[in-house]
């Protein structure tokens, strides 16, 4: 069969009209990715339990910094998470680690979530989900909480690890091992 010019213009036309509409559409969604190991951690800031004002660019360079998201004060994986984190933090201190938690939770939330549990590390207030949406870390479907995430954010700045799952044991555990792998990073 030989093609003849209309028959290419006929075709190119359709083609135009089918992809068109997806090349100039408005965007629906912004898609936030997590940051992996190896990224350059976002700077972000908040304000603590206490209406601190807390910045990781002020970690930087001081200590390293394990900051983990988690869904809810006092619910049961949460309370589990961070009561394993307070009796570790002689350990993560002496290896040169601070720990601070970011939830959608209102400052007064953590305040009584920390007096409750004699939690001895910084909680941030993030109730719009700012510091969330930097990280990639809010549920789906715009719900106003954060997934179970954890970084560990090296001195100059790089995230190390990266824990991702619900199960707040992993994350104690995939932590300590990430510390001890601080020891032997140049």
């Amino acid at each position: 069969m030989k093609t003849t010019s209309c028959s290419l213009a006929l075709i190119s036309l359709l083609a135009l009209t089918l992809v068109a509409p997806t090349l100039f559409a408005e965007p629906t969604a912004t898609l936030i990715i997590t940051p992996k190991a190896g990224a350059k951690a976002p700077l972000v800031e908040g304000k603590d339990q206490d209406g601190n004002k807390w910045k990781l660019s002020d970690e930087i360079g001081r200590n390293a910094v394990l900051l983990y998201f988690y869904p809810k004060d006092n619910t049961p994986g949460c309370t589990k998470e961070a009561c394993s984190l307070r009796d570790k933090i002689g350990d993560f201190k002496t290896q040169g680690v601070d720990v601070v938690g970011v939830s959608f939770d209102s400052a007064d939330s953590h305040k009584n979530f920390v007096f409750k549990y004699d939690l001895n590390f910084p909680l941030i207030a993030d109730p719009e989900g700012k510091i969330a949406d930097i990280y990639g870390v809010r549920m789906s479907g715009g719900k106003k909480m954060a997934r179970r995430v954890s970084f560990l954010i090296n001195m100059d700045g790089k995230i190390v690890h990266v824990t991702d799952s619900p199960n707040p044991d992993v994350h104690l555990k995939e932590m300590q091992r990430a510390i001890e792998g601080l020891k032997n990073r140049p």
